[in-house]
């Protein structure tokens, strides 16, 4: 009944940019056929992120059938990047009509999905979570549903968990059979994809921004550049948002007599602002900058992003204070400034007097490949 109102919402958001592919795919099984064989290796994502993580284990899983299914599309486009069959996870409801039986079923992070997980399960999958997670801030949440994530866990096989706190709020939820590995983005190599010559000014990267947070880091910029020749380069999490933040970014360049660039029409750093309005370029902008201000942790309702990116490349790291998607992350990460979206300006003068940020730590994925591939 849900579904049939929702229906007229459905075909309006179809033509959105943002959906017009995923929406179509998911509820109404446009162009998303089941996958062509039954006897492969499913991983199931939700986005981008958790895509990107999956490289070092396919990479270790050369000459498996490998099939992904995703819920964004920015987690379909980077999906499609593997050798792999790829496909759009339909409404729980359609399910029972599209899932076909495979060797294994490997769900990442928190997408428990209990018409997936059971219907995998009697097709004679074996269904594994994997960095598996369930965030400080969620567990009171899932603790008054105990019985109903009992059952979703019921039909899993083996849980690995990112963090000694996840197995202990797994076992609480009546999980079984969990094993602490870490958070398999630390096996993730990174690199960066093209060479950019860096400024010969002090070049500060705000990194995976949401709606609010430019705000706020524009106008400690413009106060830093009082007291420091920097630029500063805004990446947004989102390219539909591309068009606004360049608006946004015009106003205080003309308000405060600062230059302003596209990254897509000029890849030079010219300029003391730059949008960088283009997809995949974030470690390479990295790889340039002295200073990252991390965004998706000032605002209470995203949760952060990864930190690892930008330790990898030395540079300083600062971000707010909502990292709880982020947490199991930012432990192995040192020499970070987590503040109010208010101290930016603060934290850039801080900067000063503090040595790059840095990753110790390391992931073995040996039991999870051992797991797959004797089995």
């Amino acid at each position: 009944m849900l579904y049939i109102a929702a229906l007229p919402l459905l075909v309006y958001l179809s033509f959105k940019q943002k959906y017009k592919e995923s929406i179509p795919a998911r509820f109404f099984i446009f162009n998303n056929p089941r996958f062509k064989s039954d006897n492969g290796v499913w991983f199931h994502v939700c986005s981008l992120g958790e895509a990107r993580a999956l490289k070092p284990i396919l990479e270790l899983l050369k000459g498996c059938d490998i099939k992904i299914t995703t819920i964004t599309h920015t987690g379909q486009a980077e999906a499609k990047r593997y050798d792999a069959e790829v496909r759009y996870l339909p409404y729980e409801m359609l399910i029972p009509f599209w899932v076909k039986k495979q060797k294994f079923l490997i769900v990442l992070e928190a997408e428990f999905w209990y018409m997936l997980f059971s219907v995998a399960r009697a097709r004679g999958s074996r269904v594994v979570l994997l960095n598996a997670r369930i965030s400080e801030k969620s567990v009171k949440k899932y603790l008054q549903f105990a019985w109903f994530y009992k059952k979703i866990l019921s039909h899993v096989e083996i849980v690995y968990a990112q963090s000694e706190a996840d197995k202990n709020r797994f076992l609480a939820l009546g999980a079984r059979n969990i094993e602490v590995i870490g958070n398999i983005k630390l096996a993730g190599k990174i690199t960066k994809t093209k060479e950019y010559k860096k400024p010969d000014v002090e070049l500060i990267a705000a990194g995976s921004t949401h709606e609010g947070e430019e705000e706020s880091i524009l106008k400690s910029f413009v106060e830093y550049k009082k007291q420091s020749d920097a630029k500063l380069a805004v990446v947004p999490r989102h390219p539909e948002r591309f068009e606004a933040v360049f608006l946004l970014m015009k106003k205080y360049a003309d308000k405060n007599n600062l230059s302003i660039s596209r990254f897509s029409q000029d890849k030079e750093f010219t300029t003391d602002m730059i949008l960088v309005d283009a997809m995949g370029e974030l470690n390479n902008i990295y790889a340039i900058s002295d200073i990252a201000i991390l965004g998706g942790a000032f605002r209470e309702d995203v949760g952060g992003h990864n930190p690892l990116e930008p330790a990898h490349f030395g540079c300083k790291i600062i971000t707010g204070k909502h990292f709880f998607h982020q947490k199991e992350l930012f432990k192995y990460v040192h020499h970070v400034q987590y503040i109010e979206g208010d101290e930016i300006h603060k934290a850039l003068m801080t900067c000063r007097d503090l040595p790059p940020s840095m990753v110790e730590e390391k992931i073995n994925l040996e039991p999870v490949i051992d797991r797959i591939m004797k089995n």
